[in-house]
């Protein structure tokens, strides 16, 4: 029989327990910010619709990479929302008459890692593409520092897939 807890330890473990719910605030925030990109996005969009009979292909191009970093960035705040609030504040009621995701409820922090760190790389290249497409724009050195860059988020995305590989073996 485990011995009686201590009133203030009780206490405690509750307030520790109920801060996750500060997180909230956070997540909020991101949809907030989700929103305000919604429009930045629409601007773009627009400002692609305006000029479509004007853009050479290579215009045409870039804008079409920039909404597609857009979309992923978009992406990306939407996944670390649903699966953090998920992961770190209460799980989702699933009888609540809304579509469930099939996605959430598999994301642990450590494959959410993994996922934002897949995210930023795809956006670091989409980058990366823009630049060597408008090379005239940038010296070599900074051409340079945009390459090593994208390399250190791919190796650091490499390296969260390894030691997630690794500990999942161990759990196994």
């Amino acid at each position: 029989m485990p011995a009686p807890q201590n009133p203030y330890e009780r206490w405690i473990e509750r307030v520790v327990l109920s801060a996750r719910w500060i997180l909230v605030v956070f997540y909020l925030g991101l949809a907030v910010a989700l929103a305000i990109y919604a429009v930045s996005f629409l601007k773009k969009l627009w400002k692609i619709a305006v000029n479509t009979l004007t853009y050479n292909d290579a215009e045409m191009l870039l804008a079409m990479l920039a909404l597609i970093d857009g979309a992923l960035v978009a992406s990306l705040i939407v996944m670390v929302m649903i699966s953090g609030y998920e992961n770190f504040v209460s799980s989702f009621d699933e009888n609540n008459g809304q579509e469930r995701l099939s996605w959430i409820g598999k994301l642990d922090a450590g494959s959410l890692k993994i996922k934002v760190a897949s995210a930023i790389v795809a956006i670091s290249s989409i980058h990366l593409l823009q630049a060597f497409m408008n090379i005239g724009n940038f010296t070599s050195e900074q051409l340079l520092w945009l390459t090593i860059i994208h390399m250190v988020f791919v190796a650091s995305a490499l390296l969260l897939g390894v030691l997630d590989r690794m500990m999942n073996r161990k759990e196994t």
